[in-house]
């Protein structure tokens, strides 16, 4: 049944890949012509011959306008040795228009509506890009990826077609220059206190039954604790978003951070309401299990992130949700200060009913938006090179990252190295030069996507493990393009938020035993009566639509 069952997902896989290479190359979208329109006239500065793997260099000197979300981190400072060795490198001077961090995305909105926006707009998701569409104040960018042959050389290589089928709009054309990766990259899983473990002859558990057992056997050792106490669930919609995140992929649904209404049912080839599913019902009671064995705190649900770290450092939990990052630099190193002997290691996500699978995981990150201004520009063609060389290119990449070789990192077997005497985030307290505040460099505006060997250049040692272990699962085919026209959007808007917090409202009653699970019929008919419906036929209409007109 699982050498079918794979099969199945790589016709899925190999189906989206043949539509998404048949859409971008044969229906009109103008990925590899443009659009037709006359660049002769643009040239300005440009290279002749610009191509793959070429470092660019503008003809003459040019500069370009940039929204720069300005991080607290690490605060914006003309003297950066980013901006002076980009300018040397390319001939192109960015003129950063700051923006503080909290603001950026209303920021932003007021400068595109005002027609103020700077050429160059990064550091924006998808679907952000969707409001700015109708008005025309951003570039349909399909129609000139055909100037960045970095970019088209990547989406071939990693056969990435598909993800950018799933941001088209309902024209056919996408509006955002994606971060663009070669792999899915994980981000979170559960935690555990190894020496506990070793202690009581218990192992770190692979699947989630493994899980509840592990958490049994340690409330029998510590009867007045809870074993597992959670975090991540203020500041944001779905409470214990990390966990309910990896949880639901081990039972192949979306949930927490990752939730949206509408999923793909790749087995029925149409949309169906994410919460509604018999997968969703099963991720719920397994957590209602653990809740009610008092495996898992309650309070998981509710407290701050500081009071659920300071019970796994006071030993009052074994257990938690981690990333890397967190990992080293919160729990290991406050619990090595504070608990003599102990031990924290994070595991693979542990499998579930849906098998070793990632759901989900798009290649694609938050991008680049370019307004329509810049067209207008007769360096536009030299813009757009300069655009694919920073963010797209391996030697623009790496520059973003890790600076200048010999300056602030050098390179051993391949990887780079940070010099001594240089930190980033916190890789070392004691150096007097951090890369991000000090050299500009590892700037999320310009730091996003990549080839493996550079994404994973910066991992630490448990990071590298981690992300092995989970680049060896299939990643599952994401869901396929269905682009709202734009009243059909306004009426999804109005139905979708309703019914989101009903279900994360009701998700957390049934866990929390507030509500039981015998009303799982109930909870679907009020999701009925809420347009659960009428939104799922809303995308199926959309989706077949777009079929039909790009297929």
């Amino acid at each position: 049944m699982q050498n079918a069952g794979q099969l199945s997902r790589r016709q899925i896989l190999a189906a989206a890949g043949f539509i998404g290479l048949a859409t971008l190359t044969g229906c009109g979208s103008g990925d590899d012509g443009g659009d037709g329109k006359d660049l002769s006239k643009k040239q300005n500065g440009a290279m002749k011959n610009y191509r793959a793997g070429q470092q660019f260099k503008a003809a003459k000197p040019l500069s370009f306008s940039v929204l720069h979300n300005n991080n607290p981190v690490y605060p914006m400072k003309d003297g950066w040795l980013f901006w002076k060795e980009l300018t040397q490198r390319t001939g192109v001077t960015l003129k950063p228009v700051d923006v503080p961090l909290a603001d950026y995305e209303k920021k932003r909105s007021v400068l595109i509506g005002a027609g103020d926006a700077p050429f160059l707009i990064p550091k924006t998701y998808h679907p952000s890009e969707v409001a700015f569409v109708s008005s025309g104040a951003v570039l349909a960018v399909s129609d000139y990826v055909h100037l960045m042959p970095n970019f088209r050389d990547k989406v071939r290589k990693w056969k990435l077609e598909p993800e950018l089928d799933s941001i088209r709009q309902s024209d056919g054309k996408y509006y955002l220059l994606p971060g663009l990766h070669e792999k899915a990259k994980a981000g979170y899983s559960l935690s555990f206190r190894t020496d506990v473990l070793d202690k009581h002859g218990l192992s770190l558990p692979t699947t989630w039954d493994e899980v509840h057992d592990v958490l049994k056997a340690l409330r029998e050792e510590y009867p007045g604790t809870y074993p597992f106490s959670d975090r991540w669930s203020t500041n944001t919609p779905f409470p214990c978003g990390a966990l309910f995140g990896y949880l639901g992929q081990a039972f192949g649904v979306r949930a927490g951070w990752a939730y949206d209404n509408i999923s793909f049912d790749h087995k029925a080839q149409k949309f169906v309401f994410t919460g509604a599913q018999d997968a969703y019902r099963r991720m719920v009671e397994y957590l209602r299990g653990l809740v009610a064995e008092k495996l898992m705190d309650p309070e998981s649900f509710s407290q701050t992130d500081d009071q659920a770290v300071q019970k796994l450092l006071a030993e009052k939990s074994y257990a938690i949700s981690a990333n890397p990052q967190e990992l080293v630099q919160n729990y290991r190193y406050n619990l090595e200060k504070q608990v003599d002997g102990a031990e924290i290691e994070m595991v693979p996500v542990p499998l579930g009913p849906a098998g070793p699978v990632v759901l989900g995981g798009t290649r694609l990150e938050n991008g680049v938006m370019v307004s329509s201004k810049a067209l207008k520009s007769d360096s536009f063609v030299a813009m757009m090179q300069f655009l694919d060389w920073l963010w797209y290119s391996d030697e623009g990449q790496k520059f973003c990252k890790w600076g200048v070789e010999g300056v602030t990192y050098t390179e051993s077997g391949g990887r780079p190295q940070l010099k001594p005497g240089i930190s980033l985030m916190g890789s070392d307290p004691d150096a007097p030069k951090d890369l991000q505040k000090d050299y500009g460099f590892f700037n999320g505006v310009f730091t996003y996507g990549g080839s493996w060997a550079l994404v994973s250049s910066s991992f630490s040692p448990d990071e590298k493990r981690f992300q092995d272990a989970m680049s060896q699962r299939e990643q599952l085919p994401i869901d396929p393009a269905h682009p709202l026209q734009s009243f059909e959007q306004e009426q999804s808007t109005l139905w979708d938020t309703p019914l989101k917090d009903h279900v994360i409202q009701n998700t957390l009653q049934f866990v929390l035993g507030k509500r039981p699970l015998s009303e799982w019929n109930a909870y679907l008919a009020e999701l009925k009566s809420k347009n659960m419906q009428q939104l799922v036929d809303l995308h199926n209409k959309a989706y077949e639509r777009f079929k039909k007109e790009n297929g």
